[in-house]
């Protein structure tokens, strides 16, 4: 072996290698789609928590407990916003209302347990946005993570004229909510 590999300088060069490649690998570069066959690939687990109004909190996700009303769709990872609008709209009928607003949220863990949401997109129920085609690889969902939506009904059937029209997670002041660029994981 070489003298330089038993005085640990090849290990440090070797991270330092990996450093500089984690840096041109960058979190903030946007992920190539690849279309998946459905015929061939195994769907996965989404678990799907639904709340009117506006997102859960944090502490609903701590230790291991989850909100109650769970929906678990078998879907893949090149599913769109809107098909996943779809699904929720067949289990909620109260969200069938035209101009309803799905708002979702990615919540995952940090290395503690921690639970961080994360807004990807929002989608309405009679119009097309620029989220709709948003997909679970795009916004970098990652087997094990959970989403959250928020359904809000017409502003009609809110009765609010010209409230507070902030994202949910920036309403319940949930750190991290809002924004919608791609998410870093702690770990």
């Amino acid at each position: 072996l070489p003298d330089a590999y038993h005085r640990g300088s090849f290990k440090l060069s070797y991270y330092n290698e990996y450093k500089s490649y984690l840096r041109m690998t960058s979190v903030a570069t946007t992920p190539t789609v690849t279309p998946v066959d459905r015929e061939k690939t195994c769907p996965l687990l989404l678990r799907v928590f639904v709340n009117e109004g506006q997102h859960h909190l944090p502490d609903a996700y701590h230790r291991g407990r989850v909100p109650s009303n769970e929906l678990q769709i078998y879907t893949w990872k090149d599913a769109s916003l809107k098909e996943l609008t779809n699904l929720i709209k067949d289990v909620h009928p109260a969200a069938r209302a035209k101009g309803t607003m799905f708002n979702f949220a990615l919540a995952f863990p940090d290395r503690r347990g921690t639970f961080h949401f994360k807004e990807v997109g929002t989608t309405s129920v009679a119009h097309t946005g620029p989220d709709d085609k948003l997909t679970l690889q795009s916004v970098r969902l990652e087997i094990g993570d959970f989403m959250d939506v928020a359904i809000r009904a017409p502003v009609e059937e809110r009765g609010m004229r010209g409230g507070d029209r902030r994202p949910p997670l920036r309403r319940l002041g949930v750190a991290g909510g809002g924004d919608r660029g791609y998410r870093s994981r702690p770990y």
